[in-house]
């Protein structure tokens, strides 16, 4: 009944996101880092300087857009905003730009990052449940969100260094024992910060019978 509206001018768009927009976003192509697909300073460099320093729970990853305006403003507005149908728009970009990737990885299933029950009461969906359902059936993969919990209602990661938002997630996340994982998971969210939600993530899919747990997010911090 109404049209598609860009979410980053909010200008009526066919094709989503419009022209002028595409123009101003930063896709990440090459020069990434191989594990969390960061963008890094020189083609040659194989690691960002976190994935050098520490080792992830998670076999890769990949984001669309670098995190700075006009994406990090629309991922806001997403998030807090109850502008759900972004979702569908964030996912169509995705899967155009990412969906190759994702079947090289043979995914069998993908898991949205869990908010917990009272957040989401409060704000009355979950972001990443919306991307990874979109996605899904744009590309044809299951999509399972009853595996993973937040069992622990944890403070606002963006508020916090690196080591408050490791301490933050201790015992945040814990897996259903009535749902058989599957071996290849995807894990969806829309920001990849620091990593460390993913990593937490992905370290308890893999106590719960996982082989290969990759991620994808709409965005990913600057830092190299």
């Amino acid at each position: 009944m109404y049209p598609k509206v860009c979410p980053f001018c909010g200008k009526i768009s066919a094709e989503g996101i419009c022209d002028c927009c595409k123009k101003k976003v930063i896709y990440i192509k090459d020069s990434r880092c191989m594990c969390c697909g960061k963008p890094v300073e020189k083609e040659e460099q194989e690691f960002c300087r976190d994935c050098s320093c520490h080792q992830k729970a998670y076999e890769q990853g990949r984001s669309l857009w670098v995190h700075r305006p006009p994406v990090s403003s629309a991922l806001y507005r997403f998030k807090y905003k109850n502008k759900r149908y972004y979702g569908r728009i964030f996912a169509e970009e995705m899967a155009k730009s990412l969906e190759d990737q994702i079947y090289r990885w043979q995914i069998e299933e993908m898991i949205p990052v869990p908010l917990h029950p009272a957040r989401r009461k409060m704000r009355g969906y979950n972001q990443a449940e919306i991307l990874a359902e979109e996605l899904g059936k744009i590309i044809d993969i299951p999509v399972n969100d009853k595996i993973l919990y937040r069992i622990r209602n944890t403070k606002p990661q963006k508020s916090l260094d690196d080591a408050q938002r490791t301490q933050n997630l201790k015992g945040a996340f814990a897996v259903s024992k009535q749902h058989n994982i599957k071996r290849n998971i995807l894990i969806i969210d829309d920001i990849y910060t620091t990593g460390s939600t993913i990593n937490k993530a992905a370290h308890m899919l893999k106590l719960g019978g996982a082989e290969k747990v990759y991620f994808l997010t709409v965005s990913i911090g600057q830092g190299l």
